[in-house]
């Protein structure tokens, strides 16, 4: 019998390529994804005073209705998982003084019947968001929240009676407003992954987190004119404002908030997307909107998009444009890079002009704003690490525009930068980098990028820091050195990815179940997508370097920028990366990390690229599909020899054109 792996390359090798499916199979169980827009809540969670019928108001009911007796009595409705959008509800008897209000949580540790979680939080405010309250008299009939009320993310929905006289309610449904143009479609993923970790209680917890790292991201693609207003309704809460210049949807930091483009986590995000749905348009319109905050006179970018419109960060500079990059990477699309390209070397020019004599950028107080760490001034190893990259991606740019000596300007500037980053960074006896020059602090964020960005000069520097990353290490994740007493899953992405390319594949698995394991079975969350940060005692919410204190209930639960293990996985685990636009080159090179088989995939425009691997009786078999017209190398983990679909190929890197291939390796 033929596996539906083996069913789906031969309907990608002979079939016209257009936008098309992830094969079936037992992923599938794992996706997050709602099946329809339209979600009962699955859950009654909790009755005070006066409810009876609650349990005609979960899924799978009839439209029988429940009633409310007395004022402040309440039924609190669990989703089961995180959800967003517009509440509907049946109005099935009332008197002239019944009243209502609803309240939201992604939390279960903010379930009130007098205060939803906080999205709205300005840096002068601690306001709670209040609840939602619809007066007397009530209409009969179905009530649906206001557009501009609607709430981005939440579990937990609270319904009050605000009035003696009982109220019947019936028909509780939940409208989704994320993914606006898919559809009913929301399942329907380009690309998957599956692989068993028998090292872990639960053998499909890596499953569980590509496919919760994907809806994640799902969650943060919103129509560009449901933003959060900044600052909100207080007490209140208001997402009708404009995220940009632009039509259509945007992708965003977070679902509850701050629903504004932020670069930085676009700059996890964008990976998750292709991997998962291939729907780029979201990617380009948050990178249009980042291009769009331009300063015209110096060339600097906000470091967020409207209407928060930050100004002040060079990392984010860089994150906008090795954004474009990125979505140039898997588009194909030239078009928008030439219409954007001189907004972009300006863009450069402003960074590069920071650039002192000793090679490296040197940050000022003014330009220091990052994901909330302290220290980033000076010759910062984040910033240059991520200039390093911008100056990269900028000759590639260059190059496929046909600039020749732009392209080659930009690479001998990268290269000026990657020498001063190791002759003043590098601690040999540490093994790692420093913060900068003048410090003994050893960052998790500007190490794992060096990694991630080859800023390393040997292999042995990428062991050595993947070494020295675990000093941060607790049960529930990295306590980054750069900001006391906190986890920022945004950088433990990127650590992860350090420890892969480092070989260690392992001790990447280790890190997930350590600190995503925290994050999917933590009862303080939603046991479906990804949260924004967390303190050393795993309590929600994170100092950020402004300076005001931790807000538990501001703490989003859907955040992007936590996604980094599902694009990882296919990356490095399944081992498929794609190396010029739309995979006409590529690489598939397995981490095999302890288990015994993975596989998955995604697609381009160009077609369907998929890796299926397994191990037995120390024999590696990897099954490659690629589209016809493209060309790769597969790098297998042992020393022995390969064997190319029956052939001797010696023990090197592979070279292998489009098609469906058969590699065997003893390991």
């Amino acid at each position: 019998m033929y596996s539906a792996f083996a069913l789906y390359i031969a309907a990608t090798l002979f079939s016209p390529l257009c936008t098309a499916l992830a094969p079936p199979g037992p992923w599938d169980e794992f996706n997050y994804a709602p099946s329809s827009r339209s979600v009962r809540p699955a859950y009654v969670h909790e009755i005070n005073g006066t409810v009876t019928d609650a349990q005609s108001l979960v899924q799978n009911s009839t439209n029988a209705s429940a009633t409310l007796s007395g004022n402040g009595s309440y039924v609190v409705l669990d989703f089961g998982q995180e959800v967003g959008g517009l509440i509907s509800l049946d109005v099935v008897n009332a008197t002239t003084s019944s009243a209502f209000s609803l309240s939201f949580t992604e939390s279960p540790l903010f379930i009130s019947p007098t205060e939803s979680d906080d999205s709205s939080r300005t840096l002068s405010t601690e306001n709670s968001d209040g609840v939602e309250s619809v007066a007397a008299p009530l209409s009969l009939g179905t009530f649906t929240q206001p557009p501009g009320l609607l709430r981005g993310g939440f579990r937990y929905l609270t319904i009050v009676s605000n009035a003696d006289d009982a109220l019947s309610i019936a028909n509780v449904v939940l409208n989704i407003t994320f993914e606006p143009f898919a559809g009913d479609a929301l399942r329907d993923y380009t690309g998957y992954f599956y692989a068993k970790d028998n090292n872990f209680h639960d053998s499909d917890f890596i499953t569980k987190i590509w496919y919760g790292g994907a809806y994640t991201v799902q969650t943060n693609v919103i129509d560009v004119n449901t933003g959060r207003q900044n600052g909100g309704l207080l007490p209140g809460w208001a997402n009708n404002a404009t995220g940009g210049p632009v039509t259509g949807p945007i992708l965003v930091d977070g679902a509850k908030r701050d629903r504004n483009v932020w670069p930085g986590d676009m700059g996890i995000s964008s990976h998750t997307r292709q991997v998962s749905v291939n729907d780029l348009l979201p990617v380009q319109n948050s990178v249009r909107v980042m291009f769009s905050t331009q300063n015209v006179t110096t060339g600097a970018f906000n470091y967020s998009g409207p209407p928060i419109n930050g100004q002040g960060s060079d990392t984010y500079i860089s994150w906008s444009l090795i954004g474009l990059y990125n979505y140039y990477l898997y588009s194909g699309d030239l078009s928008t890079v030439q219409d954007l390209w001189a907004n972009y070397t300006k863009a450069v020019a402003f960074l590069e002009a920071q650039v002192d004599d000793t090679g490296l950028m040197n940050v000022t107080a003014a330009w220091s704003n990052d994901w909330g760490r302290v220290g980033g001034t000076g010759h910062n190893s984040a910033a240059n690490a991520l200039l390093y990259q911008t100056l990269t991606t900028a000759a590639d740019l260059a190059t496929h525009l046909g600039d020749t000596s732009l392209a080659e300007a930009y690479a001998a500037n990268a290269t000026i930068v990657k020498t001063a980053y190791n002759s003043m960074l590098w601690d040999a006896a540490a093994g790692m980098y420093r913060d900068n020059e003048t410090t003994t602090m050893y960052p998790e964020d500007g190490n794992s990028l060096a990694v991630v960005y080859n800023l390393t000069q040997t292999p042995e520097q990428n062991q050595q820091i993947s070494v020295g990353l675990t000093n941060y290490w607790t049960d529930i994740g990295p306590l980054c050195p750069e900001l006391a007493d906190t986890i920022i899953p945004f950088i433990g992405g990127l650590e992860l990815q350090a420890h892969f390319i480092a070989g260690n594949g392992s001790r990447a698995l280790d890190l997930l179940r350590r600190e995503w394991g925290y994050i999917l079975y933590t009862n303080i969350s939603v046991h479906s997508t990804f949260l924004e940060g967390f303190t050393a005692n795993g309590s929600l919410g994170y100092r950020a370097a402004a300076g005001y204190d931790y807000d538990y209930s501001y703490t989003s639960h859907s955040h992007g920028w936590s996604t980094g293990p599902t694009p990882a996985l296919s990356f490095y685990v399944v081992g498929l990366q794609v190396t010029s636009p739309q995979g006409a080159t590529w690489r598939v090179a397995p981490v095999l990390s302890g288990l015994d088989a993975a596989e998955g995939g995604y697609e381009t425009s160009l077609g369907w690229f998929g890796v299926k691997w397994s191990v037995d009786n120390g024999t590696l078999t990897v099954l490659v599909t690629t589209p016809e017209g493209t060309n790769g190398t597969v790098v297998l983990p042992g020393s022995g020899n390969v064997t190319l679909d029956g052939k001797e190929s010696g023990s090197g890197p592979v070279s292998v054109s489009g098609g469906n291939h058969t590699l065997v390796q003893k390991v």
